[in-house]
């Protein structure tokens, strides 16, 4: 029995997501190998150094993220996805055998372009195969992977931390190397799966694109209804966009339409990382070791605050495109805050050093939790989803490519600046999240209109034509509904072509019959 077709493209879209379990896996283990003893023992690495071990690693996929909008136009989402995994297998082999801090760089910002690759292409390649009606659920699986990949880097590093001793530099070379598998399993299988329908009809394979499209939507059936409209719409769109849109990054700025989705998708990608979850990511044991807490402690919370990331994106995905993206994106920002607060709070009320409050130290534990489950049901998911689906066909790669490079430089920042600022300002570093996500709430709620369940072909629409501010504006009157028109207009021509060939077989056998 075939699969029904929302579960085929939910499970080509969980496949490609491989590859965000490597951008996972790695923002949690690095944290737990520079805190290792041997990692330590070995290379006794300042606080600028133990952050240029982790900002490499993401000004190299700032790179990557650059590329592969180049590689995702002409490549393919597919081939894109394929050197993306390979060059991470370079990446990974380098970072798991070095023998130097110079080694473990080179091969950081190896691995990190790979992923620049993927982080890019993976969630636009699912967002251009999905259903509307599922498109939030299957672009957020990119945030799901990443907690998976979190997850798995959690409880490894803690494992080889307490079962390999600081003279085995096993506690660090096993986790960092198990990231392997994942990318030579994804560089083996991608091109099995279909390619974007839309790229395919963007670059003359109509066809081709026809046959995709049958085959997500309607079990191969080229004159399915829904098929005949969503390609005729695809067509209809891309068509205008090669006349008008953008054939080059710089006219991403030129257009008003195009340049307002850019603005939007680069203040989602900058905003997440100004939520400060890449500063708790990224340097949970410094930051819990502030107020008392053992590494080994710290490694072993850090796995449950895995399993809470995890089960928060679950409930994400399975929601988002009943509740819709901007509400979702405005009260994850104001939960974020209270978090904060509440954290600040207690690190200025309890120095590290001066006191053994058990009850701050657990509080201090159960904030991060509440906020790591607060972002990961939310703004984490989002990032992926709004930028996937706001851009056309024609400015979608490009598009993408910017965000997630705007994502990558701030996450450099942050991973570099993090150590140095807990050394020298302590708690006084978490006001800037705590008026980050205050800042970034009010600029969702004021800029950032409702996407869920519109077609991708219609955003061009709603961004031209809905106001900048966006409480003015009623969503219902920015509804083009092209697409509903066009399966209608679909079903009529079948319902009319059908009725015809059964006139016509009546009147066969009264003819046979006279």
């Amino acid at each position: 029995m075939p699969l029904p077709p929302k579960v085929y493209q939910f499970l080509v879209s969980v496949f490609a997501s491989v590859g965000s379990i490597l951008y996972g896996y790695d923002l949690g283990v690095i944290a737990e190998a520079i805190a290792s003893d041997n990692f330590k023992a070995l290379f006794n690495p300042s606080a600028a150094e133990s952050g240029a071990v982790v900002s490499v690693f993401t000004g190299g996929a700032f790179f990557g993220a650059m590329f592969s909008g180049f590689a995702g136009d002409y490549l393919g989402r597919r081939l894109t996805i394929m050197l993306g995994a390979i060059i991470f297998l370079l990446g990974g082999g380098l970072q798991t055998g070095a023998q130097s801090l110079a080694y473990l760089y080179a091969g950081r910002c190896i691995a990190g372009l790979g992923v620049g690759f993927l982080v890019m292409i993976i969630p636009l390649y699912q967002a251009e195969l999905a259903h509307p009606d599922i498109r939030g659920m299957v672009t957020g699986l990119q945030q799901f992977m990443l907690g998976i990949g979190s997850l798995v880097a959690s409880w490894t590093a803690y494992g080889t931390y307490i079962h390999f001793p600081a003279t085995d530099s096993k506690q660090w070379r096993v986790p960092l190397g198990i990231q392997i598998i994942p990318a030579g399993i994804l560089a083996a299988l991608i091109l099995l799966f279909p390619e974007s329908p839309r790229w395919l009809i963007d670059h003359g394979q109509h066809d081709k694109g026809l046959r995709t499209l049958a085959k997500l939507h309607a079990h191969g059936d080229i004159n399915d209804p829904w098929v005949v409209a969503e390609f005729n719409q695809i067509q209809d769109a891309i068509t205008f966009e090669h006349e008008h849109e953008a054939k080059s990054y710089f006219e991403l700025f030129q257009n008003r339409s195009s340049f307002r989705r850019l603005i939007l998708v680069t203040a989602i990608q900058a905003s997440v990382q100004m939520t400060g979850v890449s500063a708790i990511q990224y340097y949970s044991p410094v930051i819990f070791g502030q107020i008392g807490i053992p590494t080994n402690d710290t490694l072993k919370y850090q796995g449950i605050n895995s399993i809470i990331a995890l089960i928060a994106q679950a409930l994400c995905i399975a929601f988002i495109d009943r509740v819709g993206r901007r509400w979702t994106m405005i009260g994850g920002n104001l939960g974020n805050m209270v978090t904060f607060i509440i954290a600040t709070a207690l690190l200025a009320s309890y120095p590290p050093g001066t006191t053994t409050n058990i009850g701050a130290e657990w509080g201090f534990i159960v904030v991060t939790w509440i906020y790591n489950f607060c972002f990961s049901c939310t703004n984490g998911p989002l990032s992926w989803i709004v930028p996937a689906e706001v851009f056309d066909t024609r400015t979608r790669a490009k598009g993408v490519s910017i965000g997630v490079m705007v994502s990558f430089a701030f996450n450099t920042m942050i991973g570099q600046v993090t150590p140095i600022a807990m050394e020298n300002v302590g708690w006084r570093f978490y006001i800037l999240f705590v008026v980050c996500n205050l800042t970034n709430a009010i600029f969702f709620w004021a800029f950032q209109p409702e996407t869920k369940k519109r077609p991708l072909e219609e955003m061009n629409y709603l961004f031209t034509n809905a106001p900048l501010f966006v409480p003015t504006m009623n969503m219902k009157d920015f509804q083009q509904h092209d697409l509903a028109h066009r399966l209608e207009e679909a079903e009529r021509k079948a319902s009319v072509s059908s009725h015809i060939e059964d006139s016509d077989r009546g009147g066969n056998k009264e003819v046979m019959k006279g």
